[in-house]
């Protein structure tokens, strides 16, 4: 029986599924805590070896690992208009599986650089102009880069006819350069696919390695993407099979991230959205909403959102500040286990209002999830809580009828309980058939 190891190495845990290539069908799990303070490897093999032991030649399976530990992927959009392609390229940046910690738009000056500078991405995505448009702020940009001896790779994906000479500022200066195709190469287009490989070849060649996650070579080897990427990959390939819109929550340690799909229609995404084009598949990540280091921050928006009953901030604050201090603490008492339970819809309810509502530091279109067939649960919290854990977290969600977003209509739900849609993110270009069956069985696609 073929088989392949998939593992997601993330913030907090690290995941392995076991994966039939024959049937589709998850042989074994297991999960590990990620080894971030001595090497990640150590957490990797010891993950793989759970899931593995008893199954014949396990150490011969190949192995299909995605990462977003170590805070995975910052990425920095420098464009030309906010409201065109700097948002153009905000959207793709957070389709590429990044957390968007800066957003600027015009001509770079020493202010700009010093907030670029202070953001720390890991990449910058360098945007602007159509095909045929404006070049100035594009190579006005590069050439303020340049100057100002920056490090951090750079993914030029703006004006075809600038870009070259942009990238020849940025390497003649010795800036790690990437040229790929323009993100909006004509207004009202927004054309995601090259940006989003390139960021992608570039988180595996440049940033894996650069986080000292562990002390050789041979994990920066073995992963294959960003687990935000591989599993919009794995949502993308899910809603296929759906045939309609899903959603999907996924509650992590650090952040909560969105994934929707919409079957391309006639909706519109506000002002600007025309201009810079709509993306029907779409991540949303938030850096403030997570179970263990973020947990304050979901207390915090909660808060602000008016989701807080009387009298109970001050008791969930403190709860959440002991989460924050002891990342790999794990609730011992019902108590600790109804204050985390509480953490995670709390983090669900305000994440999916961010992603429907839109806005942010571009005005992002908000997303119409009226239509979603399928919503889809992850994170540990909703897979070891047991079904009432689950039930409650999503259906606070899809009862959220005060968050100022129209809720779906008629959602079905679903725990992504065995880990598949990271593996079938990355599995999807190697075994279709594979990650079909998958789905079916695990998800109901």
């Amino acid at each position: 029986m073929p088989y392949v190891v998939c593992a997601d190495v993330g913030s907090t845990w690290t995941k392995v599924a076991v994966v039939d290539l024959d049937g589709g069908g998850v042989l074994a799990a297991a999960a590990r805590p990620t080894t971030v303070g001595t090497d990640v490897l150590h957490g990797l093999d010891a993950a793989v070896g759970a899931a593995t032991a008893g199954l014949p030649d396990g150490s011969a399976a190949p192995w299909y690992v995605c990462s977003s530990a170590g805070g995975g992927l910052r990425l920095a959009v420098l464009g030309y208009e906010r409201l065109v392609t700097a948002r153009a390229g905000h959207q793709v940046g957070l389709s590429a599986g990044a957390r968007v910690v800066h957003v600027a738009a015009g001509r770079l000056d020493r202010a700009g650089l010093v907030a670029v500078r202070a953001a720390r991405p890991d990449v910058l995505l360098l945007v602007g102009g159509t095909d045929g448009g404006d070049a100035e702020v594009l190579l006005h940009n590069a050439g303020w880069l340049a100057r100002a001896r920056w490090r951090t790779p750079v993914v030029v994906a703006g004006n075809v006819a600038a870009a070259p000479a942009a990238a020849e500022l940025l390497a003649g200066r010795g800036v790690p350069v990437t040229v790929t195709g323009n993100v909006l190469p004509a207004i009202g287009v927004l054309a995601p696919g090259p940006a989003r490989a390139a960021i992608r070849d570039v988180f595996l060649r440049h940033v894996i390695g650069g986080k000292r996650l562990s002390r050789g070579s041979r994990f920066a080897r073995l992963v294959r993407a960003a687990t935000p990427d591989a599993v919009l990959t794995g949502v993308a390939a899910l809603a296929d099979l759906v045939g309609g819109d899903l959603a999907v929550v996924d509650v992590g340690g650090a952040t909560t991230d969105v994934y929707s799909v919409l079957v391309p229609d006639e909706r519109g995404g506000g002002p600007g959205a025309a201009a810079a084009g709509t993306l029907w598949r779409v991540r949303t990540v938030e850096g403030d909403l997570g179970m263990r280091w973020s947990a304050p921050g979901v207390v915090a928006a909660a808060a602000a959102e008016r989701l807080l009953a009387p009298g109970e901030e001050g008791p969930l604050a403190e709860a959440a500040q002991v989460l924050a201090a002891d990342p790999g603490r794990l609730a011992a008492d019902p108590a600790g286990r109804a204050a985390e339970e509480r953490i995670a819809t709390l983090a669900a309810v305000v994440a999916v209002r961010r992603h429907a509502r839109g806005g942010g530091p571009v005005g992002v279109p908000g997303r119409d999830l009226r239509d979603v067939r399928l919503l889809v649960g992850s994170g540990g919290v909703l897979r070891h809580g047991g079904p009432g854990v689950a039930g409650g977290v999503l259906g606070a969600v899809l009862t959220d009828h005060g968050g100022g977003w129209a809720v779906p209509r008629e959602a079905a739900v679903v725990v992504d309980g065995d880990y598949v849609l990271a593996a079938a993110g990355l599995l999807a270009r190697e075994h279709p058939e594979a990650v079909a069956g998958l789905l079916r069985r695990h998800l109901g696609g």
